[in-house]
């Protein structure tokens, strides 16, 4: 009886928990505590069940001055380590309990415990990774081109001050990399935006004929100057969306234009269009919007990594031909806040399809 008040009590509490006695050995747990160890709510000593000297040293303090401590528990069964804080608190265990409730016996003597509970802060330490990772790649981005403008203008205030040969061409360097940097703050700002809309779908309606069509014409002299023909092919003249004109717009600009740099020349980069129902929306009817080209390919090592930010699989080139590496991490964030979805198939050595697909309603 004792055992399942305990229990009960137990499952009040929102977190996976335990409670042990004086002898640090489980008087009962939670179902949250048993999904994360199946023993947890067994009479078993806590050492022979949780085997991570730090949970177990704080509970024998615990027990000792009679505070609270707090220790950190590894779980490992599974794809993905977990990690969670733990809270040992002291209680007062009554000698006896029945069903309606505590009652203390012999004189009211009681028995110290101690109350375990686990909080999963996984989550919390990956988004905290992600942002100090996320600040040192934007200092790495700006640091370099930055150091080189201050490197070419102390060389225009020194060295080269009265040559115009070596200032034109300094100045030429240093207009390259302030224009690097200006795409770089600029995507920053534009990933921003969407990021601070994430949780809004927009609902106006888009004709994504008309925005492929804006597209293709926007870069058609940027794809005759890279030696690349473009070709739509569409399955029906109108498919119109709920959605932002502006940032649709951004998703196929950045896809096309990506086909093209990095395609090569010689390349065909081909827009299709076309009615979908592999459950997109809540109604499974939708469009799908796929930009493919004949270029080099990529590895498929590479294909899991494309959206993360500043991932590149050419940091050389991509940096020389003007990428700031956050293009492919704001069209997954456009699609995911259109209700989307993003597919990237390739071969190396054959070619790429970049494949999104939007509801229709």
């Amino acid at each position: 009886m004792q055992r399942d008040f305990y229990k009960n009590y137990l499952e009040g509490i929102p977190l996976p928990a335990m409670l042990v006695d004086s002898r640090a050995r489980i008087v009962a747990g939670n179902a949250q505590a048993v999904s994360l160890n199946p023993h947890a709510d067994q009479d078993r000593p806590l050492v022979l069940v949780f085997r991570q000297p730090s949970l177990n040293d704080a509970v024998a303090a615990c027990l000792r001055d009679g505070k609270a401590h707090r220790a950190i528990y590894m779980h490992s069964d599974g794809p993905q380590e977990h990690r969670y804080d733990v809270n040992c608190a002291p209680v007062s265990l009554p000698a006896q309990a029945n069903d309606r409730g505590l009652r203390l016996s012999g004189g009211g003597v009681s028995v110290t415990g101690v109350l375990i509970c686990f909080q999963d802060v996984t989550e919390v330490q990956q988004l905290d990774q992600m942002r100090r990772d996320f600040v040192a790649n934007v200092s790495h981005e700006l640091r370099t081109p930055l150091t080189a403008i201050l490197g070419f203008v102390e060389t225009l205030q020194g060295p080269a001050r009265g040559d115009p040969a070596a200032s034109d061409r300094f100045l030429s360097i240093m207009a390259t990399e302030a224009s690097r940097m200006n795409r770089l703050v600029g995507d920053l700002l534009s990933l921003s935006r969407v990021e601070e809309v994430s949780r809004m779908r927009p609902m106006d309606p888009v004709d994504l004929d008309q925005v492929i069509r804006s597209v293709l014409q926007n870069l058609s002299t940027v794809a005759s100057e890279a030696g690349c023909a473009l070709v739509y092919e569409r399955a029906r003249a109108e498919a119109t969306v709920p959605g932002d004109a502006d940032q649709l717009l951004q998703v196929i600009t950045n896809l096309v234009e990506n086909a093209v740099k990095y395609g090569g020349a010689g390349t065909t980069v081909t827009v299709t269009l076309e009615d979908t129902d592999e459950g997109v929306g809540v109604r499974k009817r939708g469009y799908a919007l796929a930009v493919s080209d004949d270029g080099p390919g990529i590895d498929n090592s590479h294909i899991a990594r494309l959206t993360e930010r500043f991932y590149r699989i050419d940091s050389h080139r991509s940096r020389e031909m003007g990428g700031t590496g956050l293009g492919l991490a704001i069209v997954k964030h456009i699609v995911n806040r259109h209700r989307g979805r993003m597919q990237i198939d390739s071969v190396f050595g054959k070619g790429s399809v970049f494949r999104v697909l939007i509801p229709a309603d």
